[in-house]
């Protein structure tokens, strides 16, 4: 491998647009008509959001009429929400683990809860009904499908068959799960449901919000848009781009081949490591997801360090990167203090050479020995 290479470990975060993908976008930049204007320049434009409204709709077994596009998925997330918590007299229940707009929409419900989770990030579900049989007003749950940061995947029928028994709504975040998961309304019994363009290899500023007919929301942004819950024009390109994205996407080819790879290369060979998260065997993990934890190492600074050797990981969410806070989702699932500061994320395309991930484990290993050296020289 040469120094002008680069090996990208973090499509949890985003992937880079197809060249397909720049290629279609292209075609269609000069769709510049108002999808509102009722005059033929508009025409063209309301089409084609109106054709990949019904495509989004065959992706999760949804009805198009179900189908509500937002500029994001934290947009989905705060418009499902606020939306539900502002329309109804609710007792708001959310998973410590989600993402962080989740988190933040949850600390401004008027009657929120946080659920417990255990040290591998799974919900409670004892815990919940628990919960659920003190009768609570209107219980709604907020989860997301999957952590994109230490990867645990929520048993969802065991939640919503839970939930539905005592007449609450449940709302599933699928914005991390997305890339590795397909959706299926119909089995999930989700009564919401959010995601993300760029998960799928579409444009950022694309976010989709399924909900079922009977569920009433307020705005999120008021005007006649998305049949009044996001106001504003319509971002055509980022909503074509999901259409063309979800054409194309090709479950099959997710794969945890390259993930376990790395994982064998690194356990063996760094001492003081271990996963975060559900096991690495589990069926409950995120197939491309590898949170590790290595113990006496800053994790902002082998990111970095790992960086200037042309490897590109994260310390956890984008949304929380840069934040020195100890993350939520390991505070929640209890992981000792002395750790929490010490993990990175790796998260794979599954195109990764053998070559490349043998590169890696190399360098991460180089990595995290000179910081623990730099460690012990400072103490």
């Amino acid at each position: 491998m040469t120094n002008t290479q680069k090996i990208y470990l973090d499509y949890a975060a985003t992937a880079p647009l197809s060249e397909s993908m720049k290629t279609y976008l292209i075609s269609i930049l000069d769709l510049w008509g108002n999808p509102s204007s009722l005059h033929s320049a508009g025409e063209p434009a309301r089409q084609l959001i109106e054709n990949t409204r019904r495509t989004t709709a065959e992706f999760i077994n949804a009805d198009p009429d179900d189908i509500y596009f937002t500029c994001g998925g934290a947009a989905s997330n705060t418009l499902a929400v606020q939306g539900y918590d502002k329309k109804h007299n609710c007792t708001v229940f959310y998973s410590p683990t989600a993402h962080k707009s989740i988190l933040a929409c949850a600390e401004n419900c008027k009657n929120a809860h946080s659920l417990h989770v255990d040290d591998k990030g799974f919900i409670d579900l004892d815990d919940l009904k628990k919960r659920l049989d003190k009768g609570c007003i209107n219980p709604f749950i907020i989860i997301g499908h999957a952590s994109s940061e230490i990867g645990t995947i929520q048993d969802i029928n065991a939640i919503t068959d839970l939930v539905h028994f005592y007449h609450g709504t449940v709302y599933l975040d699928c914005t991390g799960s997305i890339p590795a998961i397909p959706i299926d309304t119909k089995k999930t019994k989700a009564d919401m449901i959010g995601f993300s363009a760029h998960k799928l290899g579409g444009l950022k500023g694309c976010g989709v919000l399924y909900k079922k007919e009977s569920i009433k929301l307020e705005p999120l942004v008021y005007g006649t848009q998305e049949r009044g819950l996001i106001g504003g024009t319509e971002n055509l390109t980022g909503i074509a781009s999901l259409g063309k994205a979800i054409e194309h996407y090709d479950y099959s080819a997710v794969s945890s081949a390259n993930r376990d790879y790395l994982y064998e290369r690194i356990i063996n060979s760094i001492a003081d490591s271990y996963l975060v998260g559900a096991s690495i065997e589990s069926q409950n993990r995120l197939p491309h997801n590898l949170y590790m934890c290595f113990k006496g190492v800053e994790g902002e600074a082998l990111m970095i360090l790992l960086d200037q050797s042309g490897i590109q990981v994260s310390t956890g969410s984008a949304c929380t990167s840069g934040n020195l806070t100890a993350s939520a989702a390991l505070s929640a699932i209890g992981m000792d203090k002395r750790d929490i500061h010490s993990c990175i994320r790796m998260t794979f395309s599954g195109k990764e050479t053998k070559e490349e991930l043998d590169y890696v484990s190399e360098n991460l290993k180089k990595c995290v020995e000179t910081l623990r050296y730099m460690n012990q020289l400072s103490s």
